[in-house]
């Protein structure tokens, strides 16, 4: 009788020939989230330093993810970052695994296994990840909704939304020059993208309020409440400005006040769900809200309950817009 080969899944080390091979392809510099490389605009070292930093931990969870899949292992990893800044780390973790199941051929549920088990308190940072692998994998581009399919039905739309932060991140003058671009998406997708969109903007803009208005104000009209939800998402979620900055981006959001302060409650849950609070998530929600983070976030709960099944309006477009109209100026 012939001998019988067996095969199996080649086993991922830190700095085995496999990990090796993924960083020489994938991997991506430390280099590429600073202010001088992006061309960002600089309003100083705080606002800075706070922002590359994020940038750099998004980086070691998405370099975290290549070297080491294992859910529990790379977890740990995660939170070595920092409790503040660990859930972009597992932002960045979803990027990575998110690339290695739509390139492998024995093995394609890592990005699942993650979000089921070991990720689970950060499901709304690993939606986001998501994203940022659709922008770099065409063929999820182009087949959103099959990209998606495997995520949670309501919470799917914030991968659209880490699409439209990445392209932003990384193409923002293209985007400012020639806005109609965001005209080419359809359906909602255009709405969750321009959301992404917004919150990039506080990166692009260094957190400068009158930078993100005037911004704003260059992309279509249709989706300046997207782009306001996004930028109060970032404010409350990343920081970098001071109460001063927050005070001014609540008045200069106008009629789209409500948006920017349902972005800051989309915040608040995310790191409450995470237990990672942040100073900065309290004071954004305080000023943009009026409200503290804990009841910002306990709102989002309760606007959540008994939403009806996904028709021409997203269950998660209706969820936007019920948080919204708590508001006392909506």
């Amino acid at each position: 009788m012939f001998a019988t080969k067996s095969f199996s899944t080649p086993r991922v080390t830190a700095n085995g020939p496999v990990t090796r091979l993924r960083k020489h392809i994938f991997g991506i510099s430390f280099e590429e989230v600073t202010f001088a490389r992006r061309g960002f605009n600089d309003s100083g070292s705080a606002a800075r330093e706070r922002l590359e930093h994020i940038g750099r931990s998004f980086l070691q969870g998405y370099h975290a993810a290549l070297c080491d899949e294992d859910p529990e292992v790379l977890a740990s990893k995660l939170e070595a970052v920092g409790r503040e800044s660990c859930g972009f780390a597992y932002e960045g973790a979803a990027m990575g695994l998110t690339l290695l199941d739509q390139l492998s051929v024995w093995k394609r549920g890592r990005l699942l296994t993650f979000l089921n088990g070991a990720g689970s308190r950060h499901t709304y940072m690993i939606h986001v990840g998501v994203g940022w692998a659709i922008a770099r994998v065409p063929w999820l581009r182009r087949n959103f909704d099959q990209a998606v399919a495997h995520l949670d039905p309501l919470l799917r739309w914030l991968a659209a939304d880490g699409n439209g932060f990445s392209d932003f991140y990384y193409k923002f003058p293209y985007f400012l020059r020639k806005p109609e671009r965001l005209n080419q998406l359809h359906g909602y997708s255009r709405h969750a993208y321009a959301q992404g969109v917004g919150r990039s903007l506080w990166f692009v803009t260094g957190a400068k309020a009158e930078l993100i208005s005037q911004s704003i104000s260059r992309l279509p009209q249709p989706l300046h409440g997207d782009l306001w939800s996004g930028a109060g998402l970032a404010c409350a979620m990343a920081g970098g400005s001071d109460r001063a900055e927050i005070e001014l981006i609540r008045s200069l959001a106008g009629d789209y006040r409500s948006a920017l302060a349902q972005g800051a409650a989309f915040a608040a849950k995310a790191r409450q769900q995470a237990d990672n609070p942040a100073h900065h998530t309290e004071t954004a929600c305080q000023i943009l809200c009026g409200l503290d983070a804990d009841s910002a976030a306990q709102l989002t709960d309760a606007t959540r309950r008994c939403l009806p099944a996904d028709g021409k309006v997203p269950a998660y477009e209706i969820w936007r817009r019920r948080i919204q109209s708590q508001f006392p100026w909506s």
